[in-house]
């Protein structure tokens, strides 16, 4: 088996995945942008923020194998599983490592205020840890809203056949 691009852009499971993580990331860094009054380079790629792009990603996927698919189909199920573990895990695990990456910060920040005197620059010596990892459940929601909008558009405009 022979594989080239057009095998991975005619992946309607992909595209609509790749569609709703984009949307999603140039979202994030608008509403950044118009909240915080600045445009940070890094909320389009980043994690964390409004709307959950792992959301929206696994949303649209989870939606559109749902309509290609049905509702028996392995694919779904899969599409369903992934969608859970990630939404839990956004608003769980990485939500509790973005509160300890605060936490630790405050340490090394006081710390490092502490240690001037003694000539120690513990904020030299250890890098910022990235504080927005994960999601509170409304961001988390809205990626799924999103996701479930981006496949709904995706499946009604380009993959539905015309009477």
């Amino acid at each position: 088996m022979n594989f080239n691009i057009s095998m991975l852009v005619s992946n309607p499971l992909i595209n609509v995945g790749v569609v709703s993580w984009l949307v999603a990331q140039l979202m994030k860094t608008v509403i950044h942008l118009l909240t915080q009054g600045e445009f940070k380079r890094e909320r389009l790629a980043g994690a964390g923020g409004m709307p959950s792009s792992h959301s929206a990603v696994t949303c649209s996927v989870l939606l559109l194998s749902y309509l290609l698919y049905g509702f028996d189909s392995p694919i779904f199920a899969m599409a369903f599983i992934l969608a859970l573990i990630v939404m839990y895990d956004a608003t769980g695990v990485r939500w509790a490592a973005g509160l300890h990456a605060k936490a630790i910060n405050y340490i090394v920040e006081y710390l490092g205020d502490e240690n001037v005197k003694d000539n120690i620059q513990l904020n030299e010596m250890i890098p910022k840890l990235n504080e927005s990892l994960g999601h509170r459940l409304i961001e988390v929601i809205c990626g799924a809203v999103l996701g479930f909008v981006i496949a709904l558009i995706g499946y009604f405009c380009f993959m539905t056949p015309t009477t």
